[in-house]
């Protein structure tokens, strides 16, 4: 298996009590200054298009569990998140997300039919591109776990993932480009633009 080096201020921290990682905190940060990001999610909607009740929902899965000022901070972080996407000059933005997240109803129905009529607004946004990675198909290169890619306006490109037990901002060029790769791929795999608006909508019907 491939180590991958990862930054001096970001090595794998175990998250506390909601505590952002110290990789984490410092992903925040790029994230917020980065002009293109690339998303692949396999287990819920990517945070930064989750609706609010969808991101209560999702914290409220964990387990151990968080308590509710803990929720509601966390709740609030990452819907502020959200402005990264409606900035002056917003990033460009790629989301590949496998339709497993898509087919769980976190918080009930009216959670998500909320959630899946968000996802199909942003289809329509310039800049954005989302795309469903369908069930059903016969080779998938995100079994691996999620990942996020960033470009920052330095020109530095970086990775970004969160296990169970921490996470971890990876500077190195061999693991940033391995995940680059799994990413190209991934969207080789994945719906285009018009196939994930018509199964959004689809959803939408039967929400």
């Amino acid at each position: 298996m491939m180590r991958h080096s990862a930054l001096p201020y970001g090595r794998s921290v175990r998250v506390r009590g909601g505590e952002r990682t110290r990789a984490g905190g410092e992903f925040d940060l790029r994230e917020r200054e980065a002009f293109a990001i690339s998303w692949y999610e396999g287990s819920a909607i990517p945070g930064l298009l989750q609706t609010e009740a969808y991101a209560q929902a999702v914290f409220r899965s964990r387990v151990p569990v968080y308590d509710d000022d803990s929720i509601a901070q966390l709740v609030a972080g990452r819907i502020d998140r959200q402005s990264i996407l409606h900035r002056k000059v917003p990033p460009t933005v790629s989301f590949v997300i496998w339709e497993a997240a898509l087919r769980d109803h976190l918080g009930g129905r009216d959670v998500y039919a909320e959630q899946v009529r968000k996802l199909r607004e942003h289809v329509d946004v310039p800049g954005i591109t989302l795309q469903v990675l369908p069930l059903g198909r016969t080779s998938h290169a995100g079994l691996d776990g999620p990942f996020i890619l960033l470009e920052t306006p330095e020109y530095q490109r970086l990775a970004y993932m969160e296990t169970q037990r921490g996470s971890q901002l990876i500077a190195d060029p061999d693991g940033v480009g391995i995940l680059t790769q799994k990413y190209a791929t991934l969207r080789t795999q994945a719906l285009n633009t018009e196939e994930t608006r018509a199964m959004l909508d689809r959803l939408l019907g039967e929400a």
